[in-house]
């Protein structure tokens, strides 16, 4: 079951509860049943929660490299990221996912020129191997959106796993090498 069906299933689920829930107050404002059902009605989300998890990222300061403007950087990837979690998560239409799609891929680039001219403007001795990360990265990304183009809403899962993983281990991995370096240089 995709996760459209799940939703349309989950809101139908609690319009029946809401109507079942006013039926039972025609009868009487006593009617226990219908003060039940609304604190069945409370729980559903939260236990939607617990069964579904939480994909969202977190900022931690653990990401930190050290340089507040890249790590403000990583903070709005985080946040275009969530954004594009939840399109597909939530099954929202088309163009809202691809719009989340299209300004998560905008702003990476965006990010990674700036940071890749930081790292030139520092004579960082690594500039081209990371260069190189961030280049392969966006074969793949392009390669995920192609594949976006074929398949629409069923691709976002592979490309959602993809970009969650592949920021997080950048960050905390290849980002953090250049940190020494270029606070070294004074670069805050």
């Amino acid at each position: 079951m995709n996760n459209r069906s799940k939703s349309l299933i989950y809101a139908a689920t609690i319009g029946l509860i809401i109507v079942a829930i006013f039926l039972g107050f025609l009868s009487s404002i006593t009617n226990p049943i219908s003060w039940i059902l609304i604190a069945v009605l409370f729980l559903i989300p939260m236990l939607y929660k617990k069964i579904k998890g939480d994909d969202q990222i977190v900022w931690k300061e653990e990401y930190s490299v050290g340089i507040e403007s890249l790590d403000q950087d990583h903070k709005k990837l985080i946040s275009l990221l969530n954004q594009f979690i939840t399109a597909y998560d939530y099954a929202m239409s088309e163009s809202y996912e691809r719009e989340a799609l299209d300004d998560l891929i905008a702003y990476t680039k965006y990010h990674f020129s700036r940071e890749e001219e930081l790292m030139v403007d520092n004579e960082y001795p690594d500039v081209v191997a990371h260069k190189e990360q961030h280049r392969k990265m966006f074969e793949q990304v392009e390669g995920f959106v192609e594949l976006y183009n074929e398949k629409g809403h069923d691709a976002l899962d592979e490309i959602s796993a993809f970009l969650s993983n592949w920021l997080i281990n950048h960050i905390n991995g290849t980002d953090k090498e250049y940190t020494e370096h270029l606070t070294g240089r004074g670069v805050k």
